[in-house]
């Protein structure tokens, strides 16, 4: 009899402990996709949990950051996303990530879980059941909200920023923006970390740098529905895709199963050549953003809807004001975030994706407000006297500010809706929004022309993306070949499609892919950009700023102006010893990979040698007196010149900066080994001995009458010699390139240089360097000031 009490007796004590928590004064109830309670006296929440084993989505992010781009916690970000489910457990509820990189797409109930067996899957954490009634669960869901699910403290130490933890007598639940919807259900709460700061981040953003506060949040969502159909990726396409291992594919098939990512949409009449679409994707933009940004950053991200307009949908990309009362970080909107920094930083679009499907289920954008204030910057640098007649005269340098600015919006929209950067767009007029644009600025009859500097509305290509990802197609239609034919319509027109890894400058090959270049030619453009430079650097002068603004703000404006054709020499380096490729298929009817024509890279290169020569990099002696020592309180920044001469403006050091630039790309390892490859492929290429002659014949054997040119070479050919000392003693260098670089070096040992201390200057670098090559070292020249953007080497997209 005892035996039989028991049960009866705990499922008693169950049902009080149930009326105990459900039946507090203090309760605040909140029902939705999981109905919870919030308890004020003990700043608790309660969550219920009805049905086990049934899987929904659950999504972290920050509402709150830290305002510090180098850091990257900034307000808005999304975390990871994650299929999850609740499983019973003795007495415990466990929160289940199932592992779906590996799978079994098929009807066999075993063969799915043999797969399910062989590989981990991830407890996110454990709840203890306070109470049962009828196959209803409550937890006390608390100490997981209380966890650094975001990983802030792993940032801050990864960055260096000190080590941190969680201060739970500092921490608490945040109502404000915690809800419950029927498909969605979003809890956040104020995490403080303590710990001891050790890096200069940090102290620069928070009030008390011990003490680092910010708002996690959390999404629990209910998954879509199963009649999405997920579409196949095709890597000419120019969308971005998840993938997984599907172990049930037949053995003559691809195990990899890849699937672009891309919103729902859907004809209301799908029979029909123009229809309204049954939900049309909206996207709101943050009303915290000021005009006259808020109008560009609207009209930019509009631009996508002509793109589905092609394809037959009416009005089915919408850009709205976010309403008052929304939360921007609830799942069901689509959101374009104005994010502030103590810095200037990237901008990026983000995804919440479904991981079965590729069913995007909310985008999120996050635009860097002080990028708008450095292109403002360039063109005020590029004008000729803007404020010689008026210290009102901005509106052409904010014109060109907000130019760009509807073109990020477009940009960073285009990632959350599905694609990829496309940085041979460029070299198809412009035919993208998803490469990085560099202003197209021109000479008209000797004055600087700004009224192209940025395009307007999408690309060609733009169009292409949107038809290939949502295109809605007849029944009896054969997708595959539907998609091919858009693709062949887009090869057949001349257009491309590179991105990310094959553009990159530093070891980089595609010569046709680069980012923020211009035009069909590096080295045409390289060109204009040289001539379109040394004009506005001629026309220079205190009327560059404002009255009574002090000559250090003049300093920091000529910055951009000095650097202006930083990208450009990027592009066009990776014309010498590029290739040409395409993403190719089988049978699609494009060329795999070809190298480019000799008469071109010797082209290319005579343009790179130019940002070499003294008389590019000197600033003309007439200008230096507009740099006196920084004035009180306008201290030198990241974005400042770097120098060597204390207090005093540092021309010497500005030249070394740029040469450092060209040459770390010109001679990358990578690069000088593809030259000995193809020379050793095609006799009539370009050879590595050829480029290094050129070098030294444009650097070494440069001669000058004005002594300030000769410093200046002097800087440049240093930098020479220590690229070509990398070369013979990188471990990326081909025994052929070192045995060439060190050829280069001993000729400049015995060269006919024109002075003597010079020389005995060189060569004793160069006898350091054979009796000691094990030290050497590239000595780093003084840092070139922060680009456009800052602080990464890529615009972040992601899927998560």
């Amino acid at each position: 009899m005892k035996k039989l009490y028991l049960p009866l007796i705990f499922l008693l004590a169950c049902l009080q402990l149930n009326a105990q928590i459900l039946n507090k004064k203090d309760l605040k109830f909140y029902e939705g996709f999981f109905d919870f309670y919030y308890e004020e006296s003990t700043d608790k929440i309660f969550l219920k949990v009805k049905k086990l084993n049934e899987e929904f989505l659950y999504v972290n992010s920050l509402a709150s950051g830290v305002g510090s781009n180098d850091i990257g916690l900034d307000r808005g970000q999304l975390g990871n996303e994650r299929l999850v489910y609740f499983q019973k457990a003795g007495n415990k509820l466990l929160l289940i990530q199932p592992n779906l990189k590996f799978r079994a797409n098929t009807d066999n109930e075993l063969e799915r879980k043999s797969i399910e067996q062989a590989f981990a899957k991830s407890v996110l954490f454990g709840f203890k059941i306070l109470s049962e009634d009828k196959g209803n669960f409550i937890v006390d869901f608390t100490p997981f909200l209380m966890e650094d699910t975001h990983g802030v403290a792993y940032r801050l130490k990864q960055r260096k920023e000190g080590t941190y933890k969680i201060d739970a007598s500092k921490s608490a639940l945040s109502l404000e923006r915690t809800k419950a919807f029927p498909e969605n259900v979003e809890f956040e709460a104020m995490l403080t970390f303590k710990g001891q700061p050790t890096g200069k981040n940090l102290r620069s953003v928070t009030p008390t740098s011990s003490l680092v506060t910010v708002v996690q949040h959390h999404s629990f969502i209910k998954l879509p529905g199963n009649d999405y159909e997920p579409r196949e990726f095709d890597p000419r396409s120019g969308a971005i895709s998840i993938s997984f291992m599907d172990y049930a594919a037949p053995i003559q098939e691809d195990i990899r199963k890849r699937y672009i990512i891309r919103h729902r949409l859907e004809k209301k009449n799908p029979n029909a050549e123009i229809s309204e679409a049954k939900e049309p994707i909206i996207y709101y933009l943050d009303p915290g953003t000021p005009e006259p940004v808020r109008s560009a950053l609207l009209d930019g991200a509009r631009w996508w809807n002509e793109a589905y307009e092609a394809i037959g949908f009416k009005d089915a990309f919408q850009v709205k004001m976010l309403p008052k009362d929304a939360d921007p970080m609830d799942c069901r909107y689509n959101v374009i975030q104005w994010v502030h920094r103590s810095t200037r930083g990237w901008s990026y679009g983000a995804s919440v994706v479904d991981p079965r499907t590729g069913e995007i289920i909310k985008g999120h954008v996050s635009l860097g407000s002080l990028r708008i204030r450095q292109d403002y910057m360039i063109a005020q640098a590029l004008m000729n006297k803007p404020f010689a007649e008026s210290d009102d005269n901005y509106q052409p340098m904010l014109d060109m500010a907000l130019a760009r600015i509807r073109q990020l919006s477009a940009h960073e929209v285009g990632h959350t809706i599905g694609f990829a950067h496309n940085f041979a767009a460029s070299t198809n007029d412009r035919a993208s929004v998803m490469d990085y644009p560099h202003p197209q600025i021109s000479l008209n009859n000797g004055d600087i022309d700004f009224s192209n500097a940025y395009a307007t509305g999408i690309g060609e290509w733009d169009k292409v993306t949107v038809a290939y990802s949502y295109s809605e197609f007849d029944k009896n239609a054969d997708e595959e070949e539907a998609l091919n034919q858009i693709l062949k319509e887009a090869q057949d027109s001349g257009l491309r499609f590179i991105t990310d890894s094959d553009a990159r400058a530093s070891g980089g090959a595609h010569a046709l892919s680069h980012l923020w270049d211009n035009g069909k030619s590096a080295a045409d453009e390289l060109n204009n950009v040289l001539e379109l430079r040394k004009k506005a650097i001629l026309n220079f002068s205190e009327d560059n700023i404002r009255s009574y603004e002090p000559y250090s703000v003049l300093e920091d404006v000529f910055v951009p102006l000095y650097f202006y054709h930083r990208y450009q020499v990027e592009a066009a380096t990776k014309v010498i010893g590029g290739l040409d490729y395409n993403y190719t298929l089988k049978e699609d009817g494009q060329f795999t990979v070809e190298l480019i024509d000799v008469d071109i890279q010797k082209e290319t290169l005579e343009a790179v040698l130019k940002t070499l020569n003294a008389e590019t990099l000197a600033i003309p002696k007439n200008k230096l007196n507009l740099f006196p020592p920084r004035a009180f309180g306008y201290n030198r920044s990241r974005e400042s010149f770097k120098g060597k001469t204390g207090v005093a403006f540092d021309p010497l050091s500005a030249a070394n900066t740029s040469s450092d630039m060209t040459l770390k790309y010109l001679l990358h390892p990578q690069r000088a080994n593809r030259l000995v490859l193809q020379k050793s492929l095609d006799n009539n290429q370009l050879s590595l001995d050829a480029v290094i002659d050129d070098i030294i014949k444009q650097t070494f054997e440069k001669t000058f009458e004005d002594a300030y040119l000769v410093e200046i070479q002097q800087q440049i050919n240093v930098n020479v010699l220590k690229y070509l000392m990398n070369l013979a003693t990188n471990d990326e260098s081909y025994f052929q390139t070192k045995a060439i670089a060190n050829n280069a070096i001993r000729n400049i040992a015995q060269g006919n240089l024109s002075l003597d201390e010079m020389k005995m200057q060189y060569n004793f670098l160069i006898k350091e360097f054979y009796e000691h090559p094990e030290k050497f070292k590239i000595e780093a020249s003084p840092k070139i000031p922060d680009g456009s953007p800052i602080g990464s080497d890529i615009c972040n997209y992601n899927s998560n």
